[in-house]
This record gives C-alpha cells, sequence and structure tokens, in this order.
C-alpha cells in the first residue's frame, strides 16, 4: 500500500494571476535546487487520522502558520513518481511567508560521518504567480496547479463575472 501524504495548496488572487503558497525543503539534498523543487506543505497521514486535519496539522508543523478560514476544497489525490499518493486541498488565504517557522529533523550529516545534524524541514517559503510555480513545483504536484485553476475559473464563471 502507498504512503499517502496530506497538504494545503493555500492561494491568493495576485494583480494578474492567481498565486500560490510553497515551501522549499531543508537539509542538505535541497540546499542549491530551486526550480522542480518547492511543494505544498504537506506530511504523512497518521494511522486512523483524518485526511483534512492531518493537512491542517502538517501545515502548521512545517509553517508555524495557522489559516482561519474553514471553506476548503478538495483536490483529486495525485501520485507522485515515488508512489507516495498526496491528497491536498485548496484554501484561499493571505500569509506573510517571511514568517515560517519549521520543524526540525536529524540526519547523519556528512553521510557515514556518525555526526548527526539537525535541519529544518522547510528552509523558505514564497508566494509564486502560478505561472512561475509551474516551473518551482515538484513534477508530481503540478496537477494540483491545473486543477486549482479549473476550479477558479469554473466559481468566477459561475458568479457570472
Amino acid at each position: 500500500m502507498p504512503k499517502r501524504s496530506a497538504g494545503l495548496l493555500v492561494y491568493r488572487t495576485g494583480d494578474t494571476e492567481l498565486e500560490v503558497f510553497l515551501v522549499h525543503p531543508g537539509g542538505p539534498f535541497w540546499q542549491k535546487k530551486d526550480d522542480g523543487a518547492w511543494s505544498i506543505p504537506k506530511g504523512l497521514i497518521g494511522e486512523g487520522e483524518d485526511p483534512l486535519e492531518a493537512a491542517k496539522r502538517e501545515f502548521f508543523e512545517e509553517t508555524c502558520l495557522v489559516i482561519s478560514a474553514e471553506d476548503y476544497e478538495p483536490l483529486m489525490p495525485v501520485k507522485q513518481p515515488g508512489g507516495k499518493i498526496v491528497q491536498a486541498w485548496s484554501i484561499e488565504a493571505e500569509l506573510d511567508a517571511h514568517s515560517v517557522r519549521s520543524n526540525s529533523f536529524l540526519l547523519e550529516w556528512p553521510p557515514k560521518s556518525g555526526t548527526m545534524c539537525e535541519f529544518p524541514e522547510v528552509d523558505r517559503a514564497a508566494w509564486f504567480p502560478i505561472s512561475v510555480a509551474r516551473k518551482k513545483i515538484l513534477k508530481g504536484q503540478a496537477p494540483l496547479l491545473d486543477e486549482l485553476e479549473r476550479n477558479r475559473r469554473r466559481g468566477i464563471g459561475d458568479r457570472g463575472e
């Protein structure tokens, strides 16, 4: 059975297009990677845990930010290249990307050195216009951006705008 993660795709309306909130993974493996390295804040769903509650918990653990809105819109789960299934919800919110603080993890670094180092799970966060986010986000999560755009277009059309 593939591992399952849950996360939040936070968006806002920018001056010319939708903007999405993405995080960059911390640690030595991701340090020099940018395009194709960013992600929605997400993490593993605990045994018996409600997936939306897991997404909210993981968002807080990775950012120390709280979203007060409650109108989360489920997105179709996506399968990442490694086989993990990511279940996500979109939510419109305004967040300060510069105030993000993350939990941390221990890793033997350098490898086989016997030295354990602590790294932040997320080393930075940013808002990206959706056209730029397509270059920044992990390939396996790009379909989430497509669905967000389709949903937003449908929602705007439903209001007659």
